[in-house]
């Protein structure tokens, strides 16, 4: 992971003055026919002699959102370019939403490749947006290429206006910094291949950024899963040769007053076990340990951040595959906790391993629980490969559901209905994995969860089956592979709760 180093300056003319920028980024913004320039462009403009807008619209530029026009300064600027990224329409009000900056300066972030340092205007607009677009946009996962092509952008210097709020400026800086360094840690870990990343060597990952960020460590192995009876990562993990792990790592802040518990699936591999995945695609199985990497993520990001709260993050870790020692359709699994369940399918085997963290997380007597998963393709089905399921207790849910589009990253609150409860029952167990009908799948999945979280514990599930892994092209500042997503959300929650309770 390369995080470009990231400056600050007051005003445009003094980073055009002292910015050794090879690239001046500037924002344009979608009018009727031709872009129109963006505000914190005035002395970009001044050095063209006010002929930037009527320059840049002979060469087509229109202002839509992440359109990259190229202009040589031609010895106008000390820099040898000009970049024009396109913001979009602004609202009715005259400001530009912050996920079209984000999305811009992603797009952007991407182009930059191979540059030493580019002078980044559009941050005059939403500093906070800007610096997790180009973050974001600009990062590469090139560990295992032998040729890895053109770097990312070293150094970015960044424009605010004078407005008498400088220290402001530098904490806003510093957040978003830290936020997108977060869900690059995040997609490393995604991107990793399975070979590489496995129970014991994600927890060993965890053990470094926990002791690199002064957080607590437990780690559970098979032995200690067995002991204390878990049940369901034992199970799941239990035909590989690589066996299960229980992660725990834990942040008290300053000041605590309130608990958050985290849970990510950790599937380092997913085969779907006995019950064997199409071969078609299965690579992308990678990428089922999505939530594992971003509430581990998280916890570092609220260490970092000094958030005033305790979060935990509970990281069950297993490898689903198929041996003579995997379990089987119709095993009964006893459950941490108690709770017996019947399996009928060994590819729902997030859901069993997530209930046994989900119990242990309450054991703490948090204040709320975030829970996300690459839980289930019926996610996809329902809402697409942008947006997540979210569920849970209602009050909380729709609380998470906001926040997570206010944040870009996009979530749709989604119900439990009661009648699919039954469809659970099991003539064995007290609940059987999964349903006998494909029907409402994402939503019995989180049926099957909501049976393992505490009473009265405020709760929420995020399904991201589909946005946490982009197998397309990239966009905006979402890279090709692990997106990160939902470790901005979380983020936000974690913000959110430490200021409004």
């Amino acid at each position: 992971m390369t995080v470009p180093k990231f400056a600050l300056y007051e005003t445009a003319e003094t980073a055009l003055a002292k910015s050794r920028a090879e690239v001046v980024v500037i924002g344009t913004l979608q009018g009727e026919k031709t872009a129109a320039l963006a505000p914190g462009t005035e002395a970009v403009d001044a050095a063209f002699d006010g002929k930037l807008a009527r320059l840049l619209s002979t060469l087509g530029a229109s202002g839509k959102t992440e359109e990259i026009v190229k202009l040589p300064t031609l010895g106008k600027l000390t820099a040898d370019v000009v970049y024009a990224v396109g913001l979009g329409k602004a609202a009715e009000d005259g400001t530009v939403p912050a996920e079209q900056v984000r999305r811009a300066s992603g797009a952007v972030g991407r182009a930059l490749a191979g540059t030493a340092r580019a002078l980044f205007l559009p941050s005059y607009v939403d500093l906070h947006a800007a610096v997790e677009g180009v973050a974001l946009g600009a990062y590469k996962f090139t560990e295992y290429k032998s040729e890895p092509g053109d770097a990312p952008v070293s150094a970015v210097d960044f424009v605010q206006p004078a407005d008498g709020t400088s220290r402001a400026h530098k904490a806003t800086l510093k957040a978003a910094a830290a936020i997108a360094e977060s869900v690059l840690i995040a997609r490393d870990l995604i991107n990793t291949p399975p070979n590489d990343l496995f129970p014991a060597s994600f927890a060993e990952r965890a053990k470094k950024l926990a002791e690199a960020n002064d957080l607590e460590y437990e780690v559970l192995d098979e032995k200690a899963l067995k002991r204390k009876g878990f049940g369901g990562i034992l199970g799941v993990g239990g035909g590989s040769s690589r066996p299960p792990r229980l992660v725990r790592v834990s942040y008290k802040g300053p000041k605590a007053a309130k608990k958050v518990a985290l849970v990510g699936k950790g599937i380092t591999f997913d085969s779907g076990g006995i019950s064997i995945k199409p071969a078609a695609n299965m690579d992308n199985m990678t990428s089922d340990m999505s939530g594992a990497a971003a509430v581990l993520a998280s916890v570092v990001l609220a260490a970092k951040l000094k958030y005033p709260l305790e979060v935990t993050a509970n990281i069950p870790l297993a490898e689903n595959l198929p041996s003579g020692t995997s379990y089987r359709p119709g095993d009964v699994l006893s459950m941490y906790g108690g709770k017996t369940v019947e399996v009928l399918n060994t590819d729902a085997e997030g859901r069993l391993v997530l209930a046994d963290a989900m119990v242990r997380a309450a054991e703490d007597d948090p204040d709320y629980l975030i829970e996300t998963s690459t839980l289930t393709g019926a996610q996809v089905v329902a809402l697409g490969n942008r947006t997540a399921g979210i569920m849970g207790s209602d009050e909380f849910r729709d609380r998470v559901a906001a926040i997570a589009q206010a944040t870009g990253e996009g979530g749709w609150a989604m119900p439990l209905p009661e009648e699919l409860r039954g469809d659970l029952d099991s003539r064995l167990a007290d609940l059987a994995n999964v349903t006998g009908h494909r029907w409402g799948g994402m939503l019995a999945a989180g049926i099957f969860l909501r049976e393992f979280v505490a009473e009265g514990l405020p709760w929420a599930h995020i399904d991201v089956a589909g946005p946490a892994y982009n197998t397309g092209g990239p966009w905006g500042y979402t890279s090709k592979g692990g997106t990160g997503i939902p470790v901005r959300t979380i983020a936000a929650v974690m913000a959110d709760i430490a200021e409004n309770g």
